[in-house]
């Protein structure tokens, strides 16, 4: 993939936030924040069994699809949605998040970390946060800590990233300098979506990975195994 041109680096709305703002959303997004993220793997464990993802490149292009027409860029937009929803409508996109899930893991994984990271706000920050979906909680407590949606959503779908790029060192030759590579090469394709998602309505709420799906169900068979997903 392609550098990162200067003007693209440019366009990430960082300005938006303060010094304390940014370091608040990192941290709530970083491997530290006790989510139980490191225990699920999306799906790629299986991926990898089938010998679908066998290197960095294949890596690289499975999370690209993420990022385009998978569960990334679909909880971008819950994300974002969420930032601007209130009462009713709140809830009623949590029961949607749910549904959009494909399989019992992938719905335990974003009930499962949703409700961990809203469990946690409620301890440290007091916060009105509800168990929920867990891109549907990050969205609410972007807004009710007035952070702008835009660059809370670059930060998920980075995390959602690097989680799996994790995975992929557990479960297959990768080695650390070409695993950060594929983060990089990724980088112009995670602000994309995030930029989308801050515009996106419930009509652009949707995947077509298919074959992510399908590793994502069969992975509730798979025998033995590291990832809860």
């Amino acid at each position: 993939m392609a550098a990162i041109r200067p003007a693209i680096m440019a366009a990430i709305p960082i300005d938006a936030l303060s010094q304390t703002a940014l370091l608040t959303a990192a941290g709530w997004l970083s491997p530290a924040f006790p989510t139980g993220g490191f225990a699920w793997s999306h799906g790629l464990e299986q991926a990898i069994r089938d010998g679908a993802v066998a290197d960095a490149a294949g890596l690289a292009d499975w999370m690209a699809a993420l990022l385009t027409d998978g569960a990334a860029r679909s909880d971008a937009i819950l994300l974002c949605l969420a930032h601007r929803a209130e009462g009713a409508e709140l809830a009623d996109l949590a029961d949607l998040a749910a549904a959009l899930c494909p399989s019992r893991e992938r719905l335990m994984e974003t009930m499962g970390q949703g409700a961990a990271f809203a469990g946690t706000l409620r301890a440290v920050r007091g916060f009105d946060l509800p168990d929920m979906p867990y891109p549907v909680a990050v969205g609410r407590a972007a807004a009710l800590a007035g952070l702008p949606a835009q660059p809370v959503a670059a930060l998920f779908v980075q995390a959602m990233l690097t989680n799996l790029v994790q995975a992929a060192q557990r479960l297959m030759p990768l080695g650390q300098t070409a695993a950060q590579g594929v983060l990089h090469d990724l980088l112009p394709a995670m602000v994309t979506c995030a930029a989308e998602a801050a515009t996106a309505t419930e009509d652009d709420l949707g995947t077509a990975v298919l074959a992510g799906d399908s590793a994502a169900m069969r992975h509730e068979t798979l025998q033995p195994r590291i990832f809860r997903s």
